[in-house]
Order: structure tokens, then C-alpha cells, then sequence
């Protein structure tokens, strides 16, 4: 692709980089035919060829964003399955994240949409306010037929009980009997351990009863994925920062092996701390070291330690669901299912597994009526193959699938617990 930046438009760094990745890309078309958005709406602007034109539009020009050019770049899931089919190896996820981050700074959203924004941003990441947005959605469920259609399917998605911990919280969980083989830091999420607190004991359980020592520092807050989604880059770098200066204090003391998440999402975009302060003097040797230092669970669990299975009467039908950060963001999907694979049972790959199930972290708010559709068409797709439970590594799918199904849902780190000593999940 051809650009026309300035040499004064490129002394700004973010320019830089996103002018490298425009000249990558060919024109092929090839990303359109793996987009959801794309295949449920037509619209080549609502394709990654098409959204790339407009942050290019915007970027050289110094455009103010238009309505129209919002609406099709907030319509983006960033679910990254044009980086799998892309021959070129342009990193859409860079472009997309520039582009939200422009549109940002310098498009004043509509009075009701700020207030939506403003909400997530301040309280998915935070367990205090969640709970206590949770208390209000209960105590205004009676009265939602007053409300827009946005603000009672937000009310939808909001849990209005949390299941109960069974797992003390603390900041390090030692081996029990046996010798110490590592030593992990654990992203435990912000909604996750909430709404889902027994996804982290599993984890927790699992890494123990193979020698693997757990620590949780206090000081680590929210990946920080949430907001650099929403453009919102001051809140994200708040969060990017102290999580890389917490573990990186950790690392330095010689006995931190790797930084685990069980929540993909998560895991994409602390993987991606190194190149979001690659032209930070102060930060960019501690971000790439964490971003090295950081895997996915069963990325980890793949690589690092022999599991001990046990072997189970009976043989179940598992529909593997290989969440879009997973897939695609992090290019892990063969480790977890190498791993469920070790049970026994029957795994089977979803048909059109590479399409988005409409979570895509804030999406299936801010975006319902294309969420809703790419719902049903997971479901259907799911359905189709008849399996006794489903499994992901992402909350975020967890909530969404479970909307749309009877199907029992659950972590692949459940059931990797359940068949190396651990309890057997609730739910089924």
C-alpha cells in the first residue's frame, strides 16, 4: 500500500509503526473473507481492507473522525482472524488500536454513548464498583421494560449473584509435600474472578498438586485490555504500568519462571506490552521482559509440565470453542487441544470455529444487534455437532455462549484439574 505521511507526521512514533504496517498490506481482499463483520453485513468498509483506508484517511490527512467512519470502526470485534488469513502478515491489531485511540481523542461521541463508555471503562475493571452496579441492575430488573433496549441488554449480561470462593485469596500459594519445580505469577482477571472464581482455583489447584508455586500480587490490577480497547490510552497505560513495574520487582529476584492467564484476552494484550512501550525509554526493557515472561495457561501447561491424568469411566463429547484471542491474538490453539486430547475423550473442533462468538470483550454491549447474530451463529454451529459440555479459555465466550445454550460451558482449566486429581465441575 501506498502512503503519503509527511516527514513531520512521522517524527510522531505511533505514525511510524502504523505506516510500516500499511505498506504491508496488498490489497488481496483475503482478510474479508474470514471477518465476521464483513460476512454478516457486506460492507467493505466494515471489512479489515476497508477500515484499514479509513484510519489511513484519517491518520494522513489529520481528518476529523466522522459518524460514519466511527460507526464502522467501532463495529470492528478485534477478534484478529484477518492476521491468520493474511498473507502479507499486516498486524491489523496494531492498526485497529491506533485507529480507536484517534477516534478517541479527537470525536465527541454522542451525550448517552460517553455515559455507556465512561461505565465500562470505570467499572468491568474494578470488583467494587461491579458488585455494586450488580446490586443496582437486581434492584432495577422490575423496572426494565422502562428502559432502551442497549441499557436492558446490558442488564442482560450483568450477573446479579456471585458464586461463593472456596479458595482462600491470598498473595502466594506454596507446594504442599513434594519439591518446588517453579515458581508462576497468576493474572487472576477482574470480572473472571468474580462472576467465575472457580476458573482460578482450578488453576491454582493444579499448578500446587503438579510443584508449581502460585503468587497473586496485591498491586496488580486490571491487564488493562478493556480501556486500551475503548481507545481510552491514559486509563490503559495506568494499568500497563504498574502490573509491568509489580511483576517486574518480582522477576527481578531471580524466582519468577513465567506470568500465567487464563483468561485469553488478558493474555493478548500483556503479551503485547512490548510493543505498546517499545519507544518508552523509561518502560520498554521492563515491558518486553514481562511480555516474554507471559503465557497462556495451557500454553504453559503444554510446554512446561508433565500432567499427571487419571484416567475416568466414562467418555464424554467435548465441543472445543478456541476463543478469538486465543487463536488468533496469541496463535494458541493446538496446546489446548493436544491437552484435551490426554483425557480421552472425544474432541471435536467447532465448525467455523475461526468466527467470533460476539463477546470480543465490551462488544456484546456496545455492539448487541451484531453480537446477537454472530451468537447464533456459534450456537447453531455448536449445536450441530452434539456435545455433552463446551470448552474455552476466555470468560468473556463463557458469558457470551452461555447466553445462546443449554450447553454446559466451562474453562479448559476445569477440566484439565478434574482429570489431574481435582474436583469434578459443578455444572455437570
Amino acid at each position: 500500500m501506498q502512503t503519503n505521511f509527511t516527514e513531520k507526521q512521522l517524527e510522531n512514533k505511533d505514525n511510524q509503526s502504523t505506516e510500516k504496517i500499511f505498506k504491508k498490506c496488498v490489497h488481496c481482499g483475503m482478510c474479508n473473507a474470514t471477518c465476521p463483520t464483513y460476512q454478516l453485513l457486506g460492507d467493505e468498509l466494515d471489512g479489515p481492507r476497508g477500515r484499514i483506508y479509513l484510519i489511513q484517511d484519517m491518520l494522513e490527512n489529520e481528518k476529523k473522525p466522522t459518524p460514519k467512519v466511527v460507526k464502522h470502526i467501532d463495529r470492528c470485534l478485534s477478534c484478529y482472524s484477518c492476521m491468520t488469513t493474511c498473507p502479507a502478515g499486516v498486524n491489523y491489531m496494531h492498526v485497529i488500536d491506533h485507529g480507536k485511540k484517534y477516534i478517541e481523542k479527537n470525536f465527541e461521541r454522542p451525550f448517552v454513548d460517553r455515559i455507556i463508555r465512561n461505565f465500562l471503562s470505570a467499572v468491568l475493571p474494578n470488583t467494587r464498583y461491579f458488585r455494586l452496579a450488580s446490586l443496582m441492575v437486581k434492584l432495577a430488573k422490575p423496572f426494565q421494560f422502562l428502559m432502551p433496549s442497549k441499557i436492558k441488554d446490558m442488564m442482560k449480561l450483568m450477573p446479579t449473584t456471585f458464586p461463593k470462593k472456596n479458595l482462600k485469596q491470598r498473595e502466594f500459594y506454596s507446594v504442599s509435600n513434594q519439591k518446588k519445580i517453579a515458581r508462576v505469577a497468576l493474572l487472576t482477571g477482574c470480572v473472571q474472578k468474580e462472576i467465575s472464581p472457580q476458573i482460578n482455583e482450578s488453576t491454582i489447584r493444579l499448578l500446587n498438586r503438579h510443584g508449581v508455586e502460585v503468587i497473586v500480587p496485591k498491586k496488580i490490577r486490571c491487564c488493562g485490555s478493556l480501556n486500551h480497547h475503548l481507545g481510552k490510552e491514559d486509563n490503559a497505560h495506568q494499568d500497563f504500568r504498574n502490573n509491568i513495574n509489580t511483576w517486574y520487582e518480582e522477576h527481578q529476584k531471580g524466582n519468577l519462571d513465567a506470568i500465567l492467564s487464563n483468561t485469553s484476552g488478558c493474555g493478548t494484550t500483556i503479551k503485547d506490552y512490548g510493543f505498546i512501550f517499545k519507544n518508552d525509554k523509561e518502560m520498554k526493557k521492563k515491558a518486553k521482559v514481562i511480555s516474554d515472561l507471559t503465557k497462556d495457561i495451557s500454553e504453559y501447561l503444554s510446554e512446561s509440565l508433565k500432567l499427571n491424568f487419571k484416567t475416568k469411566d466414562k467418555k464424554y463429547k467435548i465441543a472445543y470453542h478456541s476463543a478469538c484471542s486465543m487463536q488468533h491474538g496469541q496463535k494458541v490453539h493446538d496446546q489446548p487441544m493436544a491437552l484435551l486430547n490426554k483425557t480421552n475423550n472425544q474432541i471435536m473442533e467447532i465448525p467455523e470455529g475461526h468466527i467470533c462468538c460476539g463477546s470480543a470483550g465490551t462488544y456484546n454491549i456496545l455492539q448487541t444487534k451484531i453480537a446477537k447474530q454472530l451468537l447464533k451463529k456459534k450456537v447453531d454451529n455448536i449445536e450441530s455437532i452434539k456435545p455433552d459440555f463446551i470448552l474455552t479459555g476466555n470468560i468473556g465466550c463463557i458469558t457470551q455462549i452461555s447466553n445462546g445454550t443449554k450447553t454446559p460451558i466451562l474453562h479448559i482449566i476445569e477440566v484439565l484439574d478434574w482429570y489431574t486429581g481435582g474436583p469434578k465441575p459443578k455444572i455437570l
